[in-house]
């Protein structure tokens, strides 16, 4: 099997963390990204493998992320875009945007237009971490990407997630010809950190014993998928743009399907970010 260099974000636990000890053990070369330095660095430890930190709710560390990434490794041929989180409050991060907007999309989507000509050139795969909760919980509006109609909690993290599948699409139609291929997917329900602390019932569903037994599947299931689109071939093992569930084509919100509302919002992103 063919070495690839993967590179992928919110790697210090879950999902994450699970994806890059199958990848390691499987001979690839992969390359971690986290926000906490000592989780981080520990789950890099272990597995041999460098590492990278980056807080995306801080814009300024993910060009400097970018640019070391750029630095340190002449090909990447997989970026799992998997960082993301869910707050109870809206609040406005350092760069003046609502923090699960700017983490969960903004960041991502930034740090893959700073990496994008050495994508390009690696014909890479680029993977977005999606969720059900795009379909179950999104209230999307084009003109409110700042999520003022809500509070935080469930509504926005379903808008962002809907985000990335956008996202997805938009990367393909744009780049598909020079090389790119673009895939999000949803993990499934799992027992991980996420909505740790928070007031959202998906803390109650992930992180009551009873309730996460029977609801809840382990990380290392959750980053089955993962593994999947970046070690098989597109075009040929999956479709190109396409959001999957269970490693099979899925429908999510209709508006994610909606390309003049992808176009806007890359649009709109690209305005958010400039310069890069």
């Amino acid at each position: 099997m063919e070495q690839k260099t993967i590179v992928i974000t919110g790697a210090s636990d879950g999902i994450g963390a699970a994806a890059a000890q199958e990848l390691s053990d499987h001979g690839h070369h992969v390359v971690i990204v986290g926000r906490d330095p000592q989780k981080t660095r520990t789950v890099a430890e272990e597995l041999g493998v460098p590492f990278h930190l980056a807080d995306y709710a801080d814009l300024a560390q993910v060009r400097r992320l970018a640019t070391e990434l750029n630095e340190a490794y002449p090909r990447i041929d997989v970026l799992a875009n998997n960082a993301g989180a869910l707050t109870d409050h809206r609040t406005i991060t350092v760069d003046g945007f609502e923090k699960t907007f700017q983490v969960n999309h903004l960041a991502g989507f930034l740090l893959t237009q700073l990496l994008l000509p050495q994508l390009i050139e690696s014909r890479a795969t680029v993977i977005q971490t999606a969720s059900i909760a795009a379909k179950l919980f999104s209230d999307f509006d084009i003109d409110d990407l700042q999520n003022t109609r809500h509070d935080g909690g469930q509504r926005a993290y379903g808008n962002t997630k809907l985000e990335n599948i956008l996202f997805t699409r938009e990367l393909d139609r744009r780049y598909s010809e020079q090389g790119i291929s673009a895939a999000a997917f949803h993990p499934g329900l799992v027992g991980s950190n996420f909505a740790h602390g928070t007031k959202s019932p998906l803390n109650f569903v992930y992180h009551t014993p009873m309730v996460s037994k029977l609801f809840t599947i382990s990380p290392e299931r959750g980053a089955e998928q993962l593994v999947w689109l970046a070690t098989s071939t597109p075009g040929t093992d999956w479709e190109r743009g396409q959001y999957y569930e269970k490693k099979k084509p899925a429908k999510s919100a209709p508006e994610a399907h909606d390309g003049e509302l992808g176009r806007r919002l890359w649009d709109e992103s690209m305005r958010m970010v400039a310069p890069l």
